[in-house]
């Protein structure tokens, strides 16, 4: 990946919607070298996939909390990243180390939905404790920058 690549991600990011004429302005190409090379990211994965940034609480689903998750066994396996992808308030599940197994992102409409996503959870089998951490506010999110930190 080069700069161009790089600089083509970043303008993705900012609006995913551009036409490829305005992309390929953006970073000095030609519209179809822009959209050859847009089409190679897609098929290396390094774009994985072309969404829209919805607010959250403008659908109902303001209330975002982070699970730290105690299990008793290894939770790195399908069958907990299945029973994680079908509880629909999980958005993002990550094995981690440290004082407990997963991390675990959700997003509901009320403390009452947030109780009722943790009493699915507690389901998931090898799961033996929570601790929650309820946001009141957030400053920003932001999707990774495509241009390596230099020092």
């Amino acid at each position: 990946m080069d700069d161009l690549d790089r600089g083509l991600l970043a303008a993705l990011q900012r609006d995913a919607t551009q036409s490829y004429a305005a992309l390929a302005a953006a970073v000095g190409l030609s519209t179809g070298a822009a959209h050859e090379r847009v089409r190679k990211l897609r098929e290396q994965g390094v774009i994985r996939r072309t969404t829209v940034d919805v607010d959250p609480a403008a659908v109902g689903r303001g209330v975002l909390a982070f699970v730290l998750v105690e299990a008793n066994a290894w939770m790195g396996d399908r069958p907990t990243r299945d029973a994680l992808a079908a509880l629909p308030e999980v958005e993002e599940a990550h094995v981690i180390a440290g004082p407990a197994s997963l991390l675990v992102k959700i997003r509901v409409g009320s403390p009452e939905q947030l109780q009722a996503a943790l009493r699915r959870l507690f389901q998931v089998e090898g799961v033996t404790g929570t601790q929650t951490v309820v946001v009141l506010e957030s400053f920003f999110e932001r999707s990774p920058d495509p241009y390596p930190a230099t020092d």
